[in-house]
């Protein structure tokens, strides 16, 4: 494959290192033969590293730990994580238990990410007994089939995260580094796969093995090689796979570094957020939660799902939404809302039963006939009665701070942390510290690829 003198010097810069995949291979074979030597399970290493696909600098490891398919689910996950913080406190005393579909443990060895996870050596990926039993598969799969594609997954990946698209990760909903090789693998190339999704739209289709045994409704299909029944870019949102297809028409027809190099984000200053948010004329309110002690893709679902539910009782108190977003720190998380007003009137339509309605139409009538509270009605609008009555909540953030939103469908574990505390601010007061990078994308929210353009035009 002939590459560009820029993908050359990107190449250069972004191919592990001899040095550094020694190191990583050394380590890996230390693990696994201490995994062997339990007698326990087999060892193996998975992902990118075990591939070459890992761009350089890149720092996790994944060592998967594989028990007889007999032993029984809670056996595997007691007799894991046992294995596995037995190996891992011979090296190291930095460990933390972390929990997908079962608990697995991460550890910092010798300055590399270390996860050590238990999963069932089947025999074939149709037994899979849980979704980790698939990895060891799309490793086989992958080693047997990249060694010409290596440079151009490499390219790849550096393309989709410097536009900000890579990572299956519910924060990101963009492009795994396996859907990544695939794509690749299937189109024969970086250059040829650019080609080919300049011209995509939603509901893209790829079978590589012509074995999909189920339909899917999701903006990109791509049908995992080792399972006909799953998705391989299940994670990626319709907003992402427009935004990659529109940094592929980008580069195809006017390539540059900032597509390999993502412009760094401009950090705002409290004094220029103060001065945007006077501008924009808007109002901005923010819920700060102690984040759930859960991994990111079981906390993000459950903050994105509390988002849209509280905004929906925005909206059915009148408070009108302009846009919405959600970001997850380490302790805290963060539930932003920007509204065209957080102060409404006092009064407030509210709408009754059709005035053909006969029985009901009277009892509404009966109960406000003479009623001192409202402030007129009841008459006719639309076809049906209705008074004007005074508003429970004048400012979005006495709503917001109010029990109301416990009677939401807020994410289990975010409704159990918001019981315990949490922080209503407006205004500046959102301007909280560790959510300056996330506040000032809001605030300069643009595509990825005008956001390269504008680099261009600063750098030209």
């Amino acid at each position: 494959m002939t590459f560009s003198p820029l993908e050359q010097s990107v190449l250069a810069e972004i191919r592990p290192t001899k040095e550094e995949l020694d190191r990583m291979y050394a380590l890996a074979d230390r693990l696994i033969a201490d995994i062997r030597g339990s007698g326990k399970a087999d060892g193996m290493m998975v992902g990118s590293v075990a591939r070459k696909t890992c761009v350089h600098g890149d720092r996790d490891l994944d060592v998967f730990m594989l028990f007889d398919p007999a032993l029984p689910r809670e056996d595997l996950e007691r007799e894991g994580l046992a294995l596995a913080w037995s190996i891992a406190h011979q090296y190291t005393d930095i460990i933390r238990e972390k929990y997908a579909e079962h608990p697995y443990l991460n550890a910092t060895i010798d300055g590399f990410d270390v996860d050590l996870v238990p999963c069932y050596q089947v025999k074939e990926a149709t037994d899979i007994q849980s979704a980790v039993d698939r990895t060891p598969f799309h490793n086989r799969y992958i080693s047997s089939r990249i060694g010409d594609f290596t440079d151009d997954v490499l390219l790849l990946k550096q393309f989709v995260k410097a536009g900000g698209v890579y990572g299956s990760d519910q924060m990101t909903e963009g492009f795994a580094g396996y859907l990544c090789e695939l794509l690749v693998l299937h189109h024969g190339g970086f250059h040829n796969l650019l080609k080919a999704a300049a011209g995509w739209k939603p509901g893209m289709f790829i079978d590589i093995e012509q074995h999909a045994a189920k339909w899917f409704d999701e903006p990109l299909v791509v049908i995992d090689p080792v399972d006909p029944c799953r998705n391989v870019s299940a994670s990626v949102s319709d907003t992402k796979l427009l935004e990659f297809i529109e940094l592929c028409q980008g580069y195809l027809k006017s390539p540059s570094k900032w597509f390999f190099y993502r412009p760094p984000i401009c950090i705002l200053t409290e004094e220029e957020v103060s001065a945007l948010l006077k501008g924009r004329e808007s109002a901005f309110l923010a819920i700060t939660l102690k984040t759930p002690p859960y991994i990111e893709d079981i906390v993000v679902p459950q903050l994105r799902k509390s988002l849209h539910t509280l905004v929906d009782l925005l909206k059915r108190h009148e408070f009108v939404v302009i846009r919405a977003d959600t970001w997850m720190l380490e302790d805290r998380s963060m539930l932003l809302f920007e509204l065209l007003v957080d102060t409404l009137p006092a009064v407030r339509f509210h709408a009754g039963p059709p005035v053909t309605a006969h029985v009901n139409a009277a009892k509404f009538i009966d109960k406000y006939i003479h009623s001192d509270i409202i402030f007129a009605g009841p008459f006719i609008r639309d076809g049906r009665y209705g008074v004007e009555l005074p508003r429970r909540y004048r400012q979005a953030s006495d709503l917001l701070s109010s029990n109301e939103v416990f009677g939401t469908a807020l994410g289990k574990h975010v409704k159990h942390s918001m019981k315990e505390e949490f922080v209503v601010h407006s205004g500046l007061e959102c301007w909280q510290p560790g959510f300056e990078p996330f506040i000032s994308e809001f605030l300069q929210k643009s595509s990825p690829l005008v956001r390269i353009r504008r680099a261009e035009a600063r750098t030209s």
